[in-house]
Order: structure tokens, then sequence, then C-alpha cells
């Protein structure tokens, strides 16, 4: 795996060493890469990767110093470009930015940071409450509001305008973006929360009768593991009773809705503009694709995927793969379509 960042880039020879690729003989193992670009874009102090048949012609006419491909693709490399052979290429492309661009990795502080990693820092215009315990080399950023007994781990960021309800407790190494608020929840390591996302605020819950909707009081927390991301303007409910729930590494998307009780395991993707109802289980390792819509109080299992746009109305088995509306496993719902599509041409005599 690529090592820590190194601002004078990488050399050819360490980097085909690190990948496990032997360099071309023409090539220059001393030339150093300093980021990462396109093919399109891309110069020769740069390095890209390509993974798929479709950007042919790109990978052609590209100028990068180096390309990240399988053995297939090799061929097509330009003489100018040093081909680097892996698997992966697209995972390998993405340890290679990590180094070059450790800016990029999760939202920085708007701020310089002061002092050394044995300090924090905090803006003067930031309110900070009692009892409130904040690690070392943590910066809090212009107008955050901390309410009491919070805890922020040591390393953690939190951005302009962040706001923290009493008795949070936000992990190590953590990085909160501009206007995050976050309540009655505990966030694990290294979780990365991107700007605008409301954490912990009440779900949707209401008795209803004829005389009017008598609202239930919401009193669950957020349990959130480590190792998260949450796209920007997603909103995660605290539970009704029991807690809602995300597992360690999982990756949510911007504009993505979890209602109360919802309970997402590990490693999980869940793509933009989903939305969960309320005490629905999503086992480890889903992939929810975006603009889908999952009932309540259902389960989907262990390693299931659910196509973009799907509406999930019944529980869906451990590694099947589902799609449509209603959702139901995928080459049934593929079948129904040639067949509607077929008795279309067939109405029309087209």
């Amino acid at each position: 795996m690529i090592q820590a960042s190194d601002p004078s880039g990488i050399a050819l020879a360490e980097l085909a060493r690190e990948l496990g690729s032997p360099l071309p003989a023409t090539a220059d193992p001393r030339v150093r890469l300093r980021g990462g670009a396109s093919l399109e874009t891309a110069e020769p102090w740069q390095v890209a990767y390509m993974d798929h048949v479709r950007h042919a012609e790109s990978l052609r006419a590209t100028l990068a110093g180096a390309c990240i491909v399988t053995q297939r693709f090799v061929d097509m490399v330009p003489s100018g470009t040093v081909a680097i052979v892996v698997r992966d290429p697209r995972m390998a492309y993405a340890r290679l930015l990590a180094r070059l661009h450790p800016e990029a990795l999760r939202p920085e502080p708007v701020l310089a940071r002061a002092g050394g990693s044995s300090q924090c820092w905090v803006h003067p215009s930031a309110h900070i409450g009692a009892g409130v315990v904040i690690g070392a080399g943590a910066v809090i950023d212009p107008g955050v509001v901390v309410g009491e007994r919070v805890t922020i781990g040591s390393g953690s960021v939190l951005g302009p305008h962040v706001v923290l309800g009493a008795g949070v407790t936000i992990g190590a190494d953590c990085s909160l973006g501009a206007s995050v608020t976050i309540t009655h929840c505990t966030l694990g390591d290294r979780t990365i929360v991107h700007p605008g996302v409301r954490i912990g605020q009440d779900g949707f819950g209401y008795a209803m009768s004829a005389s009017g909707h008598v609202k239930v009081p919401q009193l669950g927390r957020v349990v959130i593991g480590s190792d998260v991301e949450i796209g920007a303007n997603t909103t995660v409910d605290r539970g009704s009773g029991r807690d809602t729930v995300i597992g360690d590494g999982t990756k949510i998307d911007n504009l993505v809705q979890l209602a109360h009780n919802v309970r997402i395991g590990r490693h999980c993707v869940i793509a933009a503009q989903v939305g969960i109802a309320g005490s629905t289980v999503l086992e480890d390792y889903v992939a929810v694709g975006g603009q889908s819509a999952i009932a309540g109080h259902l389960r989907i299992g262990q390693g299931a995927q659910l196509a973009a746009a799907s509406r999930v109305m019944r529980d869906v088995p451990a590694g099947e793969r589902w799609g449509g509306m209603p959702a139901k496993r995928l080459r049934e719902w593929f079948r129904e379509q040639a067949t509607l599509s077929k008795l279309a041409k067939h109405r029309t005599g087209a």
C-alpha cells in the first residue's frame, strides 16, 4: 500500500514497486509524478488511470506521464506515457491520489491550524459549553456551537457553524463540514460528515386519528461507527425507542434520508437521494442505487444489491440483485420489461 504523503510527489520507480508492477525498460525511474488527472486533461507530470474500453480513444491521446491500466489496455498507451499494469486500476489510482492529494481526503478547516499536535485550536467566535472535553490537535472553526458535556476526539476538525448538542461524542480524527448539526449521537473514529448534514433530529413519528395527530416523543440516539462517510445534506433521524445505527465503513452519498430506528450494517454503500423508512435493516455489504426507496420494517440481506430507482416493498434475501417498481429479482424485472417492449411494438405495428 502507498505510504504517507510526500509534497515532492512520487518517483516512477517507487510507484511501480509499491503497486507491484515492473516499469517498462524505456521508462526513467527517476521521473516524479506530482498529481492526478483525467486522461483528457493530464500533463506529463501527472498520472491518470483507465479501466474501461469506452475510454480507449482518450487513452490513446493522453499526455499523462504515467497511466495505470490492466494488461488488456497496455497496447493502447501512447509512447510518451509509462504504463503501470495492475489488476485493479481504480483502487491503485485511489491509493496514489491519497498520497499526492491528502488535502482532498476530508473537509479541511477554513482557518490555518495553530499550535502543535499536542494542542487544540478553538476560534474565539466558537461557543464551548460546560464540561466539554477537546482532544489534542482538534481544530474548531468560527461560529461553532458545542453543547455541554460533549467529547471531541483528538485530531478532529469542526468546520464553520457546526452545532453539537449536549452529550454528543465525536471520535478521533473525524471531520465535520460546514453547518453540520449533530444531536443525540455517538460518532466513531475517522468518520467524515460533509457540509449540511443533519444527525439526531426527531424522526417522523405520530399517533394518527380522526381527531388529529399526536406527536410520539423520540427517545433514542444515533450510533455511527468508525470510517463512515456521510454525504452533504443527508439526514439521519434519532431512534424513536431503540437507536438508529450506521455500521463501520459504510459510505452514504448526498441527500439520503435515514428514518428512525434504521439499522445499516458494515461497509454498505448508499447512493444519492435514497430514502429508507423507519425500522428497516440493511445487513453488511448492501449496495443501494440512487433514488431508491425502501419501505419500513424490512430486512435487506447481506451483500444484496438494489438497482437505481428501485421501490422495495418486501424483504430482499442475502446476495440477491433486485430492481424495478415494485422491486423484484433483477432477471425477472428485465424479463418483464422486455415482454412489455415486445407487446408495445406489436400493438403499434413497429
